[in-house]
């Protein structure tokens, strides 16, 4: 196989989209877009893969890293003016070079491949990724000879009745033996209405020297959709939405609602496990088996075991293990850890704290900066005081601890291994193991005080 190239056009402003962010930076289901196109074209055996960036570029490179080599178009002066800012990288290797918008998010690594394919096995010079569209109307039409081969592309607005007849469009991607796309580059003229230097016009040279120009048409125009406009924006979300939901559904996920679920592109779901509707999996997420998530639940970037449940709850950045029921209405904050068997009930905030297993806070308490062990119950009401005002500081609860209701343990503290903390206490000092701690004022019953009070008004 000979050497494998890609450009990636990703250096215009995107004015339609009326935002500060860089275009290509506008998130598809969580990823930004350009990030869809690299993760995409990674999959396939690829020599270089180089970004032609513009304005915002600091940014593309961050999101993107050494996946990529970049190249700057200091001034936008059309597709094939950015395609020649890659000449640095890649004039003069022998080799294929695959040519692709950075704002066409839905495309996939398989259709790329075929393009590919397609190009070698019909020894062509260049070979164009088209479409078929109900409505083509403001599209590229690709114009057929009888043997197939690419004739020419004509703009919406230079075609004829006949051209505009044809519903196969040029989608903007393409496959060009690499010298050749680089010799032909130089040829390429901004004489037209917007003085700007066109790729399609490599086609025109390529095909008056009587190369081989071909066309492959993808079989699903959805996935050349490119994204000019929120609204375009929009409907990528949707597609690509629906199109990771039926993959986690063919691989045994159930969705109770599909349309009101949303999953990462990067999320990975056990089978059997049921996603309830209003649900939002997004980050690298990872979730075992036969789990129950949601309704209404976020969950960011976690590890769930199996047989999980997380009901209306939000969980950042965790490690959850199997068998744990957390929730309704409760919250797993970054940098936490819940073993096996464990329970985080109603109204429950967990922060960077470990949980061993089997270990339960039921209601209503905040457990952060803590070390709790195994077999630990925390009674409604709970705090792990660990905040001065300047400094955090770390709970140790050792296993087998019970903590009373409405009890406040203010860190630096250990509760040691099997001890009983009586409801309503303040901890300031550490407590031994099996011991019973009350930190609390002796009950005082004046009788008859009510009367009294009465007595005054």
């Amino acid at each position: 196989m000979s050497n494998r190239f890609a450009i990636i056009l990703a250096a215009g402003q995107g004015t339609r989209m009326k935002s500060k962010l860089y275009k290509v930076l506008h998130p598809v289901c969580g990823k930004p877009m350009v990030q869809h196109v690299v993760d995409e074209i990674s999959k396939l055996s690829i020599s270089d893969i180089v970004t032609i960036v513009g304005h915002g570029a600091e940014k593309v490179q961050a999101h993107l890293g050494e996946k990529s080599k970049y190249a700057l178009q200091e001034q936008q002066l059309g597709t094939a003016h950015a395609v020649m800012q890659a000449a640095g990288e890649l004039a003069g290797l022998e080799g294929v070079t695959l040519v692709v918008c950075g704002d066409t998010p839905l495309i996939k690594a398989e259709t790329m491949e075929a393009l590919f394919r397609h190009h070698s096995e019909q020894s062509a010079k260049a070979t164009i990724l088209t479409a078929r569209m109900d409505n083509p109307a403001g599209y590229g039409r690709v114009v057929r000879d009888s043997a197939g081969h690419v004739e020419k592309i004509v703009e919406h607005k230079d075609a004829s009745d006949a051209e505009r007849a044809i519903t196969e469009i040029n989608t903007g991607t393409y496959c060009f033996d690499n010298k050749a796309l680089f010799s032909a580059l130089k040829n390429v003229s901004n004489e037209n209405s917007q003085g700007e230097y066109y790729l399609p016009d490599v086609i025109e040279i390529l095909k008056s020297q009587g190369e081989v120009v071909t066309a492959y048409l993808t079989d699903d125009a959805e996935e050349t959709l490119g994204v000019n406009d929120r609204v375009a924006l929009s409907e990528a979300e949707r597609i690509m939405r629906k199109r990771i939901n039926e993959m986690h559904m063919r691989n045994g996920v159930s969705f109770i609602d599909s349309a009101s679920t949303y999953i990462g592109p990067d999320v990975v779901i056990g089978q059997d496990t049921v996603i309830y509707p209003g649900t939002i999996i997004s980050g690298t997420t990872v979730i075992g088996e036969e789990c129950k998530i949601g309704p209404n639940t976020e969950i960011d970037s976690c590890e769930v075991g199996n047989h999980t449940v997380i009901r209306q709850s939000a969980a950042f950045k965790s490690s959850i293990g199997s068998h744990v029921k957390i929730g309704p209405f409760a919250h797993i904050r970054p940098d936490s850890t819940l073993g096996d068997d464990v329970k985080i009930g109603n109204f429950v905030e967990i922060k960077k704290t470990v949980m061993g297993h089997s270990s339960k806070a039921s209601h209503l308490s905040y457990i952060g900066d803590a070390e709790v062990g195994r077999d630990v119950n925390i009674g409604c009401g709970s705090i792990t005081v660990n905040y001065d005002g300047k400094n955090k500081f770390l709970t140790k609860i050792e296993d087998g601890v019970f903590i009373g209701c409405n009890s406040n343990l203010v860190a630096p503290v250990t509760i040691g291994k099997g001890a009983y903390v009586a409801a309503g206490s303040t901890i300031t000092e550490n407590v031994p193991p099996e011991a019973l701690s009350l930190a609390r004022a002796r009950q005082v019953n004046k009788e008859n005080y009510v009367q009294k009070l009465n007595t005054k008004k």
